[in-house]
């Protein structure tokens, strides 16, 4: 007599993420972590020692990470990834001053924002993780209307979801900057439509692009808004109508850090420093357009970034000013938010899966 086979019970999955960093009393780099199934978090530790590393990157397949280092004379650093640690590759000038932001395509390309320069570096990573010199800079010029738009202060740079296509954003011109990247010469080329003005005193900061890449939006800092960005047939830019991130009648200081959209396109989510909260949006599929759902605590003080879990079941932020990490489970039909659990975390900027 034969008995029934017992199944095998898969593993409950586990992610691993890392954390930058401002190196200070607290902080010597970049920091691992994991975040189980039930939405719990564990340190595992220091994953290596850098200086500021406040803003990072992952390579499509994982194998390498790069992080920049926010100084006077910035630079860019990569690591291979080992696991838990994080194991020295190379480490170039960045382009400018004191680096916010770094991202890479798939073809290795790497685009920093210089945020006191005002001006985007662009470098390569090779197939053993090591960056190249410097290869093109892009200088931003100008200046906006309020006390901090008296000169460039360049905040991200994107690579289009398709295509060769680059967008800047510059918080000090207030500005969207559109170029190409010529592949074969490793240059920046900038596009006829050169750039892309907001409302005055928005301040542009970061973006989040639509899965279907017909429009994009861009989370403003200064003015706390969402600028929804239209593309037409003729691949130009136009700007479409904006919301505020924040509730009707709250009138104390804030600044906007970050914005987020779900992957298949329904709800988009923005942080807010000062008020302190997620905003959560619902996005139309018609028009791009908006509608504010509601507002969820982050439980801590100055949410400088924050990201959805791989399989977007939990929304994890970094609170900058309370040194801890907390995460958000998700409701995915309702794209609402609700407190799940935190950990200490030292000066937390930027989070990576």
């Amino acid at each position: 007599m034969s008995s029934s086979p017992v199944p095998i019970k898969e593993p409950a999955p586990i992610h691993s993420f890392f954390v930058g960093t401002y190196t200070s009393e607290l902080s010597e780099g970049i920091y691992n972590y994991l975040l189980h199934s039930d939405g719990s978090l564990t340190q595992v530790g220091l994953a290596v020692k850098t200086e500021n590393p406040s803003f990072l990157a992952l390579t499509a397949d994982k194998k390498y990470l790069l992080a920049v280092n926010e100084k006077e004379l910035g630079t860019v650093e990569s690591f291979s990834v080992n696991v838990e640690t994080l194991i020295f590759n190379s480490r170039q000038p960045s382009g400018g001053e004191n680096p916010c932001f770094v991202t890479i395509n798939t073809s290795g390309f790497v685009l920093t924002a210089n945020y006191s320069s005002g001006n985007i570096g662009l470098l390569k990573l090779d197939d053993m993780g090591h960056l190249s010199d410097i290869l093109d800079i892009q200088q931003h010029e100008g200046g906006g209307g309020s006390e901090r738009q008296g000169a460039p202060h360049a905040h991200s740079a994107w690579f289009e979801l398709s295509g060769d296509g680059v967008i800047s954003v510059d918080l000090g011109t207030n500005d969207l900057w559109f170029s190409r990247l010529d592949q074969d010469k490793q240059k920046l080329i900038m596009s006829n439509q050169l750039k892309l003005d907001l409302e005055p005193d928005a301040g542009p900061r970061h973006l989040a692009f639509h899965p279907d890449g017909k429009w994009f939006y861009s989370v403003n800092e200064l003015n706390s808004s969402v600028t929804l960005i239209n593309k037409t047939d003729t691949g130009v830019f136009e700007k479409g109508p904006s919301v505020s991130a924040l509730p009707v009648g709250y009138t104390d200081p804030n600044t906007c850090s970050d914005i987020h959209i779900s992957r298949d396109g329904k709800f988009v989510y923005v942080a807010n420093r000062g008020h302190d909260s997620i905003a959560v949006f619902k996005a139309s599929f018609m028009d791009g357009s908006l509608t504010l759902l509601g507002h969820k605590s982050t439980g801590g003080k100055g949410p400088r970034n924050f990201t959805l879990s791989p399989d977007e079941k939990y929304l994890l932020i970094a609170n900058q000013h309370t040194n801890n990490i907390v995460v958000l489970k998700r409701d995915v039909k309702s794209g609402l938010l609700k407190y799940k659990t935190q950990i200490e975390a030292p000066t937390p900027t930027c989070i990576v899966f």
